[in-house]
């Protein structure tokens, strides 16, 4: 456009500059054409003013003519040169359309500047996969998008270029890893940047190229590396020959330099070590070993590392000499310290870094009682709790596996593990675990279940005895070897009327001595105990005795000895006890003559009893009997009276008998092996005239044979007797008494059932006691000692009753009478035990 309009003003210039020669030749041509027309016109003679303005019209108007026409022709001319432009525009427009569309393509991005200070232009775009982005103003932004050592190379490039024109060709790497090839140059005046994708196979070489460069960088940096440590390093080919050592590998093998160790192949171990370890790299295996080396005439140890590495091999050798040393130390030491360990009562295991069990001591073993192989198989640390929980040797937390993650934490924690362990046998376990600085760890079980018990007992007793002795009806006083008194509870002041500023800690027994000036009892007892306090006998001993103040207040008191020379003085109100104790004598004296009379009155009226009481029924047998004579109904239904009521009258006095015998302990059962089915049979037989007289029926459940136990027969009859008679004495007319039997575990058990009125809560706690009916109302009325006598027969025969009853609901009596073969045989057992 620049150049087009160049070539236009000088066109017009040139149009111009024919035009002012055509404007003189009219001009001329004018003034000729007046001059002629003056001459030809001579006659009438005109002025020369005159004749100089008519030339100068008509030069004017030949000129305005001429200007026309060239004007005319001009316009024509500017015209078709104006198309012809337009279509060379149009033409260029086109061009540069093409040149746009040609550098759009997928393949590559153009950034250009008209200068140095313009603003950059973009054509075309990058593939997707490159990771560019779209937006200009982001695509500049080359540290968002390319790798930070691209970005650094590219800015500096750019810069150079657009200030020095300073044309540049690189290769660009994105932050996704894709490769663009950078040309940078200028033309016209103009700077361009071009970012272009590479083809595939300039692709790969552009990367191989970059992997080339940063491998070589990263060579070179760990060899600057491995130059400045002091191990040992170095690097051999396929035939074994060193192609590369470090600084420190020339010094080990005490060569110039790196080049003189290269040179002569000097290598870093001896022969036999140097075969061993080629064997092993050349079979393809890294070599891995602590080997003694020697360098500068010394024998040191490193820790050698070689690994292969396709075409050769590199190594490594770290001095450890340092570390042998200790290692060997804490080896003898170890050694040491197991003997030491295994002569403590404190159980210890050490675990290695791989929490294996590596030692234990004897402590250990017989705390756990586990065997010797599964120790011995140095079991993991896990494994080793694991089985100690399956022997439920271990506690048995709410959550197993919190517990044990929280007592393994010691491996990779700072802080130690501390712990109480309350194991199921009932031991107390102090359990304190550290981490080795090397790995492992080390467990220490302490048993405290002793300290604990009697630490224990110690904190309870000394709360015990210090609410115990202030709490104490008892005075108590405690004093020091120098007299002065160290402890003492409220009841010791309240005795002796002391108040609590007159016996603080420290008051010496003198003061208390002033006390008991005015009772001579008194100061006679206090000037005892101070003797017996402020003494330096070899042997203290104890004292007891009684005071009787002129109060009339009775104290006993007991001066004891403590530990550490201290005396401990106790006093004790025996006032009341003593006025009691008096008070009970006279009482007991007057109980015990009451007992002799009662008992002389019993055996008294029991003899006496039992002889008339013969004499009656004697003759009331005799009254019924042939011999005598027959009787009329209703003599024979008095006879049947007297006699039905002198054997109860008997009954009672025998029931008094045996219970005074029991009472007095010299009531003796005759035991013998004895039959079921017959102490049955006999008491059915001995109640059958009872229940038909009250109109009860007898229903007996037993199996076919009850067997034999040992027990007293007649005894056993009795307590049948009094539970089926005063079941029928409450029974009601018609109704059934259940009488069942079975044995259980040996033992003979019976229940006896009745539908009577039943016993109430509140006398059914009585119902054993003598002369007493239960509160029920019964057919016939009874002594009330008949289940005093069951309970007394069936406690000599260690047995056991019980009565279940509901007022209203009857009532069962439930007995169990032991075989005494079999509980003699118990007891003979448990003796031996």
């Amino acid at each position: 456009m620049g150049r087009g309009g160049t070539h236009d003003n000088k066109r017009h210039g040139r149009v111009g500059r024919q035009a002012f020669r055509l404007l003189l030749a009219g001009t001329a041509l004018s003034l000729t054409a007046a001059s002629a027309f003056a001459a030809e016109a001579a006659p009438p003679m005109l002025s020369s003013r005159e004749v100089m303005a008519l030339s100068t019209f008509g030069g004017v108007l030949a000129a305005t003519v001429l200007s026309t026409l060239w004007f005319m022709r001009l316009r024509g001319r500017t015209e078709a040169e104006n198309q012809r432009l337009a279509a060379e525009l149009e033409a260029e427009r086109e061009r540069i359309s093409n040149l746009k569309a040609l550098n759009a393509e997928k393949n590559r991005r153009i950034i250009f500047w008209e200068g140095p200070d313009s603003e950059p232009e973009f054509l075309g775009a990058l593939p997707d996969e490159a990771g560019a982005p779209d937006d200009d103003q982001a695509f500049l932004a080359f540290a968002d998008w390319l790798s930070p050592g691209s970005t650094k190379q590219l800015d500096a490039a750019v810069a150079a270029l657009r200030n020095r024109a300073k044309a540049f060709e690189m290769l660009a790497e994105t932050r996704g890893g894709y490769v663009l090839e950078v040309i940078g140059g200028t033309t016209g005046g103009r700077a361009h940047v071009r970012f272009g994708a590479l083809e595939s196979l300039r692709a790969e070489l552009a990367e191989l190229k970059l992997e080339h460069k940063r491998a070589k960088a990263a060579l070179s940096r760990f060899e600057t590396l491995l130059n400045g440590v002091d191990a040992p390093a170095w690097q051999r080919d396929g035939e074994g020959r060193l192609i590369w050592v470090n600084r420190a590998y020339a010094e080990a093998v005490e060569a110039k330099d790196a080049e003189d160790a290269l040179g002569e192949n000097r290598m870093l171990l001896s022969a036999a070590t140097q075969e061993k370890l080629d064997g092993k790299v050349k079979a393809g295996a890294p070599f891995k070993g602590r080997q003694p080396v020697v360098t500068a005439g010394e024998r040191a140890f490193y820790d050698l590392t070689e690994v292969p590495t396709g075409d050769g091999s590199a190594g490594i050798a770290i001095d450890v000499s340092a570390l042998q040393a200790s290692e060997t130390a804490l080896e003898q030491t170890l050694e040491s310290h197991a003997d030491t360990l295994n002569h403590l009562n404190t159980a210890v295991a050490i675990f290695d870094a791989d929490r294996r069990l590596k030692f234990y001591n004897q402590a250990f073993e017989k705390l756990w009682k586990l065997d010797m192989g599964f120790l011995e198989s140095h079991p993991d640390n896990g494994e080793l709790f694991e089985r100690l929980r399956a022997d439920g040797k271990l506690p048995e937390p709410h959550q197993w596996r919190e517990w044990k993650d929280k007592a393994l934490s010691v491996y990779h924690s700072v802080a130690p593990y501390n712990d109480l362990w309350y194991l199921p046998s009932g031991e107390t376990l102090s359990v304190f675990a550290s981490a080795h600085p090397r790995g492992g760890t080390t467990w220490v079980f302490e048993n405290h279940t002793e300290q604990v018990a009697l630490k224990t007992r110690y904190n309870t007793l000394v709360k015990v005895q210090g609410e115990t002795i202030d709490h104490l009806s008892e005075g108590v006083a405690v004093f020091g070897p120098d007299g002065r008194l160290k402890l003492s509870n409220p009841a010791f002041l309240g005795l002796w009327r002391i108040g609590e500023n007159e016996a603080e800690p420290g008051t010496h027994i003198r003061a208390l001595m002033q006390i008991g000036e005015k009772d001579e009892e008194a100061a006679k007892g206090w000037r005892l105990f101070a003797r017996m306090i402020t003494s330096f006998d070899d042997e203290r001993v104890s004292r007891q005795g009684r005071l009787e103040l002129a109060s009339g207040v009775v104290l006993d008191y007991a001066v004891t000895p403590l530990p550490n020379a201290q005396t401990m003085l106790t006093f004790v109100n025996k006032t009341d006890s003593v006025n009691v104790e008096r008070a009970l004598t006279e009482k007991n004296d007057a109980l015990r003559k009451a007992e002799e009379i009662k008992n002389a009155f019993l055996e008294h009226v029991s003899h006496e009893l039992r002889t008339p009481l013969t004499s009656i029924m004697g003759f009331a047998e005799l009254l019924k009997s042939p011999e005598i004579g027959p009787l009329t109904a209703r003599q024979s239904n008095y006879v049947d009276h007297i006699a039905n009521s002198s054997s109860v009258l008997m009954t009672i006095v025998n029931d008094m008998i045996d219970l005074k015998s029991a009472d007095a302990g010299i009531l003796q059962l005759e035991r013998d092996r004895m039959s079921l089915d017959d102490l049955v049979d006999s008491v059915a037989d001995d109640i059958s005239s009872r229940l038909q007289e009250t109109g009860v029926t007898l229903e007996i459940t037993a199996p076919p044979k009850l067997g034999e136990i040992t027990a007293d027969f007649q005894r056993l009859k009795q307590v049948l007797l009094k539970i089926l008679g005063n079941a029928i004495r409450y029974a009601p007319r018609g109704s059934i008494i259940a009488l069942s039997c079975w044995r259980e575990n040996g033992d003979f058990v019976f229940t006896v059932t009745d539908s009577g009125p039943g016993i109430s809560d509140d006398a059914l706690e009585n119902v054993f006691s003598r002369f007493e009916s239960g509160g029920r109302q019964a057919q016939y009325a009874g002594a009330g000692l008949g289940l005093a006598i069951v309970e007394s027969f069936v406690g000599l025969h260690h047995g056991k009753i019980f009565i279940d009853s509901e007022a209203g609901a009857g009532t069962t009596v439930s007995c169990r009478i032991p075989d005494a073969v079999e509980e003699k045989g118990s007891a003979d057992i448990i003796a031996a035990e």
